[in-house]
């Protein structure tokens, strides 16, 4: 048995919880989320409690059954009480801010770096360099907190670009004069 998989799901008192047609159904204060089951597993709802169930024991039940509880787990636990990223921006002159719906970035290029805002995230811009993100959906706020950093990845020289705020970048030594003369043409 899948460790994960064994463990039970304690639903808060202002979450719900529906299992119709192989489908996991959440609904709490931070919105709605559903999850289509993977082959071979099963859910049972007893109570406050879920309880996910493997069908078989071949491999790709065994997979699935720990997946599908943590998912679920993440789902209660997004539609109670969200989840948070937080990115910061370091360079001279790079920025952000949100203008309706797309966070408009200035990092350095020609031109600004426009991204739309999906439904069910919620962007923030403090002093113009930290962005906070917010969401139900743990796997949608990490894919957006991602190409948010995609869209200037911190270099390890001066650290410039979108960071995670709890990431620490490598520095590398940049040039350093040597002071022998060798290799110069003469």
């Amino acid at each position: 048995m899948s460790r994960t998989g064994k463990k039970q799901i304690a639903i808060p008192d202002k979450v719900k919880a529906a299992i119709q047609n192989g489908q996991v159904h959440v609904e709490g204060p931070q919105g709605k989320l559903f999850l289509n089951l993977p082959q071979g597993v099963t859910v049972v709802l007893e109570g406050n409690h879920i309880n996910v169930n493997r069908e078989n024991d071949e491999r790709a039940a065994k997979a699935n059954h720990g997946l599908a509880r943590a998912l679920i787990a993440n789902m209660v636990k997004g539609v109670s009480e969200g989840f948070k990223r937080e990115l910061d921006i370091n360079g001279v002159g790079y920025r952000a801010e949100v203008k309706g719906a797309h966070l408009h970035m200035t990092l350095g290029y020609s031109h600004p770096v426009v991204y739309p805002i999906p439904t069910g995230i919620k962007i923030t811009v403090d002093k113009q360099t930290h962005i906070n993100l917010s969401g139900a959906d743990k796997q949608l706020l990490g894919q957006v907190a991602s190409e948010i950093r995609s869209a200037k990845k911190p270099e390890p020289y001066k650290g410039k670009g979108v960071k995670y705020t709890e990431e620490t970048i490598r520095r590398k030594a940049g040039k350093s004069a040597t002071g022998s003369g060798a290799g110069k043409g003469k």
